[in-house]
């Protein structure tokens, strides 16, 4: 599976901008007069879920019938089509779902325009989630919903090239300047060192890693061209550059999954997902996971989540606040985990989740100093053009880049 926040650019703008401008022309979803809430008699919970596939529909699907037995309560899972759009449009209205994914980078936008019940210190033990998570999913200083799983990038190391270039163990990068050193010998044997993809979802790390993000933490203030991040383009241009690094289209792959499995690069950085298509699409190819080299600031990578998010609007929050605990038990989690590969966003499931899952241990590390995608409403237009400007960035000016996302980011953010 690949991930791209690129992918449907087009239609998240339309769905957002539907309910945002619902929001603006005085469609309040924070009116001061609370929907009515059922009182007696059973909860009739209607779900929505953009599943990655078959797997994880008969997982949730087990869980919610599970959890409806139990309670005496229905939910009835739904999966979309086309997630932002439709909970974009059934937001605007008047009958949304009770409960719904939502994924990290559409948050502020749905939170930002009151659409969502800032429930997430009432499920059980809030503090157990990564503190990475939860602040991706704060909005003003609410903890709005309970983060369901997450992923995060890593290294990952094709073991056959990596020998052939006389490479060991001992030689797994742990810093830029060892990330270079050992590039420059993959490239003397003449293999492209490392594959990594042309968006902030992947050149974001190195900005994480110098110490820099695109925005501040509480995503109120535009930090795009501190110091931090052009040293963080600067470096990645001069992989580039030196033949260090490509970007997967230069090396006829649509990502960076790709061009690991194909063997046209000995390194990739990709999330848990290259799993599955490591297992299906190359199923041949040895491979080791690492985490990311820390930058001059220390560790860095991204996460990519979904959190459970409980419309504003509904007519069961009690009963969809419960539902959510059910979601987020440690058992549930390590149910889902085995299901379809994802990681739990408790702590305590960490122990059993790496027992369970040795080889993804890299990954599930990386959520102890893990950055979350932008945090701020109204940024999906900024951060793509941001993303095509990263299309040229081993001929453009780091600054250069950095000063229009800067200018952009102020100016979407109001400052």
């Amino acid at each position: 599976m690949r991930r791209n926040r690129f992918r449907g650019a087009a239609v998240a703008v339309l769905a957002a901008g539907t309910l945002l401008a619902s929001a603006a022309c005085g469609d309040s979803f924070d009116d001061g007069a609370a929907p009515a809430q059922q009182s007696s008699g059973p909860a009739a919970l209607q779900i929505l879920i953009g599943s990655s596939g078959d797997a994880e529909t008969a997982a949730v699907k087990d869980a919610a019938a599970a959890w409806a037995t139990k309670s005496g309560n229905t939910a009835t899972v739904t999966p979309a089509q086309d997630l932002t759009q439709q909970l974009g449009q059934s937001l605007a209205g008047d009958n949304p779902p009770d409960v719904f994914y939502v994924d990290a980078g559409r948050f502020a936008d749905y939170a930002s325009v009151g659409a969502l019940e800032p429930y997430g210190d009432k499920v059980d033990n809030p503090g157990d989630f990564y503190q990475s998570l939860k602040d991706t999913f704060t909005f003003d200083g609410k903890f709005y919903c309970a983060p369901k799983d997450f992923s995060t990038l890593a290294l990952e190391i094709n073991t056959d090239l990596w020998t052939k270039a006389g490479l060991t163990d001992a030689d797994v990068p742990t810093t830029w300047d060892q990330l270079t050193s050992v590039a420059q010998k993959l490239k003397a044997k003449g293999t492209m060192p490392l594959a990594v993809a042309d968006t902030r979802d992947r050149v974001g790390a190195f900005m994480v890693q110098s110490g820099g993000w695109i925005v501040s933490k509480d995503g109120k203030q535009a930090t795009a061209d501190s110091a931090e991040n052009v040293t963080a383009l600067s470096y990645v241009q001069s992989l580039l550059k030196g033949g260090l690094a490509s970007y997967p289209k230069a090396l006829d792959a649509g990502w960076g999954g790709e061009a690991f499995g194909k063997g046209k690069a000995a390194m990739t950085i990709e999330g848990n997902w290259i799993k599955g298509a490591m297992t299906n699409d190359f199923p041949n190819v040895k491979y080791t996971v690492h985490e990311l080299p820390a930058g001059p600031k220390g560790k860095g990578t991204l996460s990519f989540t979904n959190c459970w998010g409980i419309a504003a609007k509904s007519k069961f929050k009690d009963q969809a606040i419960d539902f959510v605990k059910a979601m987020t038990s440690v058992d549930q989690q390590m149910t889902y985990a085995k299901a379809f590969g994802v990681m739990p966003s408790r702590q305590s499931a960490r122990d059993q989740y790496t027992a369970a899952f040795p080889a993804d241990k890299a990954f599930i590390d990386g959520a102890e100093y893990a950055q979350g995608p932008v945090n701020a409403p109204k940024m999906d237009s900024v951060l793509a053009d941001f993303d095509a400007s990263l299309n040229t960035l081993a001929k453009a000016d780091p600054k250069a880049l950095l000063g229009t996302l800067q200018k952009n980011t102020q100016a979407t953010l109001g400052g």
